[in-house]
């Protein structure tokens, strides 16, 4: 009898598991939504919601969002923005896709968006998606899926709304609505060190915020963005952290708060005053 009992809960196990896959694959075929898998280093966003990205993932949603900023447009378009590379990409700069895709929007170089190295520029790939969204009359009213379909003309042209929820509060962290938001760990060997992760990290803010005064505080290595707005403050705060990992940077500070590598988390800054006018970052040293 233990024996029967025993093959009776295996088969059902194996019926399970079977079932479980029949799942998988369907959600894939029909662009249902998939977990996003957490791989270490990854980052936690906490804005009236929680998203879980790895740092490849969050460091393109801060780029995406950064270009929005810069080009001008308004915080709905960034939603739809983010809502449409998770869709295309899950957020990762994709080197190939269905027919000749690429990037993070997976744009075709047949259909005009450019060659395939510049669309594999993030910032360029953002770029044309805004430009392309601006074109689309009364976007600004009508739901995520039908503006990011207007634009990219997917086979699965509803897929997109099911990222709105992830999307928003994404925007509303990397936008400067919420504080000490985002928060990540990062690898065990920084990619960068020292001034080349200094200069990178520069250049790289620049990139993607545009003309920006920054300065070398005199005692780390890093860089500091002035600022009197708490709003920008905290956009350009959540920027370094999101790109963390793939620039070596070990801490940063604004206001009252600092973010540190070694914890992963923001937390009070004690034993001196807080930086209301700066956002401070340090790089790991040589």
């Amino acid at each position: 009898m233990a024996v029967q009992t025993r093959a009776v809960v295996a088969a059902g196990l194996a019926l399970a598991a079977v079932a479980g896959f029949g799942v998988y694959l369907g959600a894939r075929e029909y662009g249902h939504k998939l977990p996003i898998p957490r791989a270490a280093p990854g980052c936690v966003v906490e804005a009236d919601g929680r998203v879980t990205l790895n740092a490849e993932q969050m460091a393109n949603a801060a780029t995406i969002a950064a270009v929005g900023v810069r080009r001008k447009m308004p915080e709905r378009a960034v939603v739809v923005a983010l809502a449409t590379a998770f869709q295309e990409s899950r957020l990762r700069n994709l080197a190939s896709g269905d027919r000749d895709s690429v990037g993070l929007f997976q744009q075709r170089p047949s259909q005009g968006w450019g060659t395939p190295e510049q669309i594999r520029d993030p910032r360029y790939a953002a770029t044309r998606f805004y430009n392309a969204l601006k074109r689309v009359r009364g976007w600004e009213q009508m739901e995520v899926t039908v503006a990011a379909q207007r634009v990219q003309r997917s086979a699965f042209p509803n897929a997109y709304q099911q990222w709105a929820d992830e999307s928003e509060v994404l925007t509303r962290a990397l936008l400067g609505n919420a504080t000490g938001a985002v928060a990540c760990t990062v690898g065990r060997e920084p990619a960068m060190r020292g001034n080349a992760a200094a200069a990178a990290l520069t250049a790289g803010l620049k990139l993607d915020w545009g003309r920006l005064e920054t300065s070398v505080p005199g005692e780390l290595t890093g860089l500091a963005v002035p600022t009197t707005d708490p709003q920008v403050g905290w956009r350009y705060a959540h920027w370094l952290v999101s790109h963390a990992d793939d620039h070596g940077v070990r801490t940063v500070r604004f206001g009252d708060l600092q973010w540190s590598a070694e914890g992963g988390a923001w937390t009070p800054v004690k034993g001196s005053p807080p930086s209301p006018h700066q956002v401070v970052a340090e790089v790991f040293a040589d």
